[in-house]
């Protein structure tokens, strides 16, 4: 029997459950904070969202960063209609697959051709393959948050508790050729390269988000070094991209790599990344060279998303607005922690910055805003984003929202202290 006090969000979570190991898809989006929140959202609008009980949240998780325009953004929706008249994917190329292809090596400072894949962790595993197959040689170093790929490497960053075991699934033989290095740790790096001297394919670097400001000594560093041993540089920009730049880190520090994967922040939340690099690496793309092919790689609704996204951000100074409301939203939300003695702080470019919990408190704070958030109805994860469709008021409402779950926090643990 179904138990009447659950909220329908809750029945759906109970249904997820039954059905789907750990409730969902992508780990992330189970909810972790029932009952404040949602365990189902079934509609978005520029920048809120509601749940299956008719709550609205202001949103600032985005579809955990896809959604860089906002929920049914006009000029994106508007493509996928007219592109789906005409069919969503076909045995032969369309001619979006060269359009957007072509407009997004215009933007990317590395990318002389570009492919399409469906989702970041397969196009990071692409450039793997590519690098392997380039450079002849079978190691490959991993820095900062690559998807589920970084269970590949001990020590990677998937999962906060597993820093010494190999993880179940990965033989020992796979693991043994991907290893995990620190953000910013150049000695570090030189140990592995002198480690495995001459057998190092690849560095694949995310930007580690609270301390993106060291990719200013960084990225050359590592631009330096990969040159001097002949491997191959690859930039995971699938959060970067399109965010803190049109052209994602490599265009904002200024340090081309040899290759690069892009996929939220290109669509609008449409399922798409993109392998994109220097003509000589891609062209191993080829018949009886490197075997990367999906057949939905050129499917065509995500290719018309693209090309209006892009459109957009062409027309439109999108990054410049996603900077200036970050700094009003992040930078306010700042100042309520301080003003209320919340232990928590942002850290990070404005576009995208980390929430960490400061302290002994800190662990068990993020944890008790996160749910007060969701309570007062703003969506936030640790790393939350603004999209284009977050105007002053939508900011103003949330801090004002906000402003309530800090002084409840405030209340509540002086409460619990008498």
């Amino acid at each position: 029997m179904p138990n009447e006090q659950l909220t329908h969000s809750q029945r759906w979570t109970e249904r997820l459950n039954a059905s789907i190991p750990w409730g969902s898809s992508t780990g992330s989006k189970a909810p972790q904070y029932a009952p404040e929140e949602p365990g189902v959202i079934v509609r978005g609008d520029g920048c809120r969202v509601w749940d299956a009980d008719g709550r609205d949240y202001i949103d600032f998780r985005n579809g955990l960063g896809p959604v860089t325009l906002g929920y049914r953004y006009p000029a994106v929706n508007e493509a996928i209609r007219e592109q789906l008249e005409h069919g969503i994917v076909f045995g032969h190329p369309h001619p979006l697959e060269g359009e957007v292809a072509e407009m997004f090596c215009e933007l990317v400072p590395c990318a002389e051709q570009a492919r399409f894949l469906k989702t970041g962790g397969e196009a990071i595993a692409a450039t793997i393959r590519l690098a392997r197959a380039f450079t002849g040689r079978d190691h490959i170093v991993q820095i900062g948050y690559n998807g589920w790929l970084n269970g590949l490497a001990v020590g990677g960053a998937t999962l906060p508790d597993r820093t010494t075991a190999v993880l179940p699934g990965v033989p020992h033989a796979l693991s043994a050729l991907h290893h995990a290095c620190r953000w910013n740790d150049i000695a570090g790096l030189e140990k592995l390269f002198a480690e495995y001297d001459g057998r190092i394919a690849a560095v694949i670097v995310a930007a580690n988000y609270p301390d993106m400001e060291a990719g200013h000594a960084f990225y050359p560093a590592l631009r330096e070094l990969t040159a001097k041993h002949g491997s191959l540089l690859v930039y995971d920009e699938i959060v970067t991209g399109f965010r803190i730049a049109i052209g994602g880190a490599q265009q904002y520090f200024g340090v081309v790599p040899d290759l690069a994967v892009f996929s939220k922040g290109i669509a609008n939340g449409m399922p798409l990344s993109v392998y994109a690099g220097k003509q000589e690496i891609m062209s191993c793309c080829a018949p009886g060279k490197v075997s990367i092919s999906s057949t939905f790689g050129g499917e065509t609704l995500s290719l018309a998303a693209a090309k209006a996204c892009m459109n957009v951000y062409k027309q439109q100074d999108v990054v410049g607005f996603l900077w200036k409301q970050g700094e009003a939203m992040w930078g306010g939300l700042q100042r309520l922690f301080e003003q209320y003695g919340v232990p928590i702080a942002l850290r990070g470019f404005w576009p995208c910055p980390s929430l960490a919990g400061q302290g002994v408190e800190g662990a068990a704070a993020l944890k008790r805003f996160f749910r007060l958030a969701y309570k007062h109805g703003v969506s936030m994860y640790n790393t939350s984003y603004v999209n284009f469709s977050h105007r002053d008021e939508h900011i103003e409402e949330a801090l004002n929202r906000l402003d309530r779950a800090c002084k409840e926090y405030t209340e509540t643990m002086e409460g619990e202290a008498k």
